[in-house]
Order: C-alpha cells, then structure tokens, then sequence
C-alpha cells in the first residue's frame, strides 16, 4: 500500500542536500566522489522504499558504496527518517529519481550491482513494458554495470519471477543462481529481508535470482 503523501517531505529531503540527490544534474560518472572511500564498489538498490535492506547492507558491509534509489517522495523521506535515526552510515547516499533516467544518471560500467527487490509487479500484459525486468530496462541496467556486473532480483510473485527468467535470459545476461523458496534453502542464511519481505514472506516462497551481464569470460 503507497502511503499518503506528505507535503512536507521534499523540503525535509532537501535539508539533507549533502546524503540525498534529488533528481540531479552533473553526476553522471562521478558518484564516487561521494563517499570517503573513493575506489570502493558501487551497489544501487533500485525502488528501496523505506530502506530496510539497503541500510542494513550499509551497515553489514563499510567497504562498498551503496546508492538508495526510490521515487517518490513521501517513502524516501521515510527512509531517511529513518537513517537519521538509527545512524546514517557513510558508505550510503539516498538517489530521489526514476529507473527510466539511469542513462543520464550513470555512466557506462558505473556501478558493481544493483538490486531489485520485489517491484512491482504489473500483471497485466498492457502493462509489461512497466516492469523493471522488462528488456527495455534489463538493457539500461546492462550499460549502466561494469563487464561482468551483477543483478540480484527478488519477487514473490511467481508470475514475474517467470516472466524474468525468460527476458534476463533473452537480453544478455547469464544466471549465477536461481533460488525458488529463499527463506527455506540452505545457503542463504545471509540473506537480508525489505520490510517487505518480513511481513509477507509467510505467505508463499521468495523467489530470487543473481545474474551476470554476459561477458567473454562466460560466454
């Protein structure tokens, strides 16, 4: 459920000018200079929503740079919210923009990973080209990584679970892993769950998948 707007959000997120970028010009190929760490790998979490997942692998791990990358307005101010509260890690910035600008956002092989965790689904056909597994998207997200970069995907919609496998498969990337049940297969005990995914999680299996932007090292 999208929560009610906040008329007060945007301006609590331009106070933060210095830990949230909202919708910028000029940082194309220089987002390294954000972070202590200059030469560290660079993950984005696309749709983070209330940022869960994206601050804890902050927190879990100070030696890459992570990018928190949501849309609307009234959810990352939630986000930062609650990053100020618990502690704002250094290794982590807030990105307030859409998937569809990542090439005036990025430059090509800009980033390590991104992860998409449990978009949105659109289940109807009119609406594929919505879906951020959707070639049009798979293609921006292909430039936007290095040779070899990576995409973790969670859903726990079966539907686009299938329907991914088929346009990852079909658009140059190459799978590392495909999990159908996640939080009851052995060798994910690492696994850190979105708000999400605790609180629906229990109705059916997560599923996940990791690929590699296909590259001459495998094929």
């Amino acid at each position: 459920m999208r929560l009610r707007n906040n008329p007060e959000a945007l301006d609590h997120l331009k106070d933060h000018g210095d830990i949230v970028y909202i919708n910028p010009e000029g940082m194309k190929g220089k987002w390294h200079s954000c972070f202590e760490n200059q030469d560290a790998p660079l993950y984005i979490e696309i749709g983070m929503g209330k940022g869960d997942f994206i601050l804890e692998n902050a927190r879990r791990y100070p030696n890459i740079n992570f990018i928190g990358m949501e849309k609307f307005t009234t959810v990352l101010d939630k986000a930062l919210k609650k990053a100020l509260r618990e502690g704002m890690p250094k290794n982590l910035i807030f990105l307030k923009d859409d998937a569809v600008r990542l090439p005036e956002l990025f430059e090509n092989g800009e980033l390590d990973r991104i992860y998409l965790n449990f978009s949105d689904p659109w289940p109807k056909s009119r609406h594929a080209k919505r879906r951020l597994t959707y070639p049009s998207f798979l293609e921006l997200y292909k430039n936007a990584l290095k040779k070899q970069g990576e995409m973790i995907f969670k859903t726990d919609n079966r539907n686009l679970f299938e329907y991914s496998l088929v346009t990852f498969a079909n658009n140059g990337f190459v799978f590392e892993d495909v999990c159908l049940d996640l939080h009851h297969q052995e060798g994910y005990e690492d696994n850190i769950q979105t708000e999400y995914e605790r609180k629906f999680s229990k109705n059916g299996p997560i599923y996940r998948l990791a690929v590699r932007v296909k590259g001459e090292e495998n094929g």
